[in-house]
């Protein structure tokens, strides 16, 4: 005779656990997600940044910052511009994410309200003060700026922050702008026109990288200004510095320039919006040392980006940056991985705030399932014992047959549940109580034969 299967027992029950703990595991994981999308976003892939001129150092330098953003899959879009002025404009209009501005476009509490934020300072733009050698220059060395008064002079246009410049330049000097005859064309076109003898002198206010700098220190019969006077420039106008250029710095070779020239020169600063996401800021000053961390004709290794030399307040990002260098993660992983264990703070604190109090709901949730699987067979028990007690006595025997059948199959049923161990004693039980009933009907159909 074929044994009966008893039920399957299992330390754990995977299946429940499992079914017990999905609630809990959806809504912490819908937590989670709502926590690191919303909570703290991840950093866009896409910025504009605001550079320059044709030809100017901001531009180059633009192209150079795209380029070190894409190794990393972030676009940079390079708008260019007429220079930094225009640059302060479009980051306030919002036109911009990031953008050049030189030192003394704005003031602290001008950057302050229009939410603006600085991410260093890049390089010194020295003032080049470029004049044509010819009928007037030659009447007499302009070793002054009081002698321009009469000359054709280009300054650029207003939004490139040389105008305003220059005009405090002249000021300390007590040279009205109306004693020169300025004019505002773009460098490119000021330079054509300086070349062909139309205007006696141009201003750029640029790094010796640009194009057309380098250009002019080699050209003859343009020679550069020499500010003899720098050191006095910087202490009454203390955004500026006294930068020298050393005599044989273009060529070597060449003997060019033929002396040390003393320049003055504000600095180019990396200017944001306030809202610029701060992984961006890590990375964009990460970019910056890499650009601008060398030695230079102005500068000494490690010397920028730096965070002085602006009056615009430094981020408080980037200031970690420069004090600390880059951030732990940042010097092991791609910037997209370390970003995303960055912020994987927030899903923690997610997880801490839900799993301690919904855990406390699994366990009975668990042993529920378990012991349902017992519990609702207590309801066909008592569904026999039922029949039995309401039997009609003229069909009793008939009655009793049947309920025992009914049990057979309970019982047989019950063999096959699979339960954990642990509750295997409620198994027992239930098997024991089958037993149980089965006597009792047994028991009335053995008198009802007897009689």
């Amino acid at each position: 005779m074929k044994r009966p299967r008893i039920g399957k027992f299992s330390l754990v029950s995977l299946r429940d656990l499992v079914v017990a703990s999905l609630p809990t595991i959806l809504l912490v994981l819908a937590a989670c997600v709502v926590a690191y999308i919303v909570v703290d976003p991840a950093p866009p892939r896409h910025v504009v940044l605001a550079t320059g001129q044709e030809n100017s150092a901001y531009e180059e330098f633009g192209r150079k910052y795209a380029a070190v953003l894409a190794r990393d899959g972030i676009k940079a879009e390079l708008q260019r511009s007429l220079g930094s002025e225009d640059n302060l404009q479009r980051l306030i209009d919002g036109k911009a994410d990031i953008a050049f501005v030189q030192s003394g476009s704005t003031s602290e509490a001008q950057a302050e309200r229009r939410n603006l934020m600085s991410l260093g300072s890049l390089f010194t733009e020295p003032v080049w003060l470029f004049l044509r050698e010819g009928k007037k220059s030659r009447k007499a060395d302009i070793h002054s700026l009081t002698q321009l008064k009469g000359l054709r002079i280009n300054l650029g246009p207003e939004g490139t922050g040389v105008p305003r410049l220059f005009r405090q330049v002249l000021a300390v000097n007590g040279v009205e702008p109306g004693q020169l005859t300025i004019s505002s064309l773009e460098n490119t076109p000021a330079t054509v026109e300086l070349l062909a003898g139309r205007i006696d002198g141009l201003v750029f206010s640029s790094a010796p990288e640009a194009p057309l700098i380098q250009m002019l220190l080699q050209t003859p019969g343009i020679r550069l200004f020499d500010f003899r006077q720098a050191e006095a420039y910087t202490r009454r106008l203390p955004f500026l510095t006294h930068v020298v250029l050393p005599r044989g710095i273009v060529d070597l070779g060449k003997d060019i320039p033929a002396q040390d020239f003393h320049l003055i020169a504000p600095t180019a600063t990396l200017v944001a919006r306030d809202d610029l996401h701060p992984a961006l800021v890590d990375e964009l000053v990460k970019a910056a040392t890499e650009i601008h961390g060398g030695a230079g004709w102005f500068q000494q290794q490690g010397q920028f980006p730096s965070p002085k030399y602006t009056e615009i307040p430094v981020s408080r990002e980037a200031a970690k940056y420069y004090r600390d260098g880059p951030p732990f993660l940042q010097r092991y992983l791609s910037f997209w991985l370390a970003n995303l264990f960055d912020r994987l703070w927030v899903v923690v604190v997610a997880l801490a705030a839900l799993v301690i109090p919904l855990s406390k709901i699994v366990p009975p949730l668990y042993v529920w399932r378990i012991r349902s699987r017992v519990y609702r067979w207590y309801g066909q028990l008592r569904a026999v014992e039922q029949a039995l007690e309401s039997a009609d006595p003229a069909h009793c025997d008939e009655v009793r047959t049947n309920l025992l059948r009914r049990l057979d199959d309970i019982e047989a049923r019950v063999n096959h549940i699979s339960i954990p161990l642990a509750y295997a004693d409620a198994l027992y039980g239930l098997r024991s109580h089958i037993n149980f009933v089965r006597q009792r009907v047994r028991a009335g159909l053995k008198s009802s034969t007897a009689g």
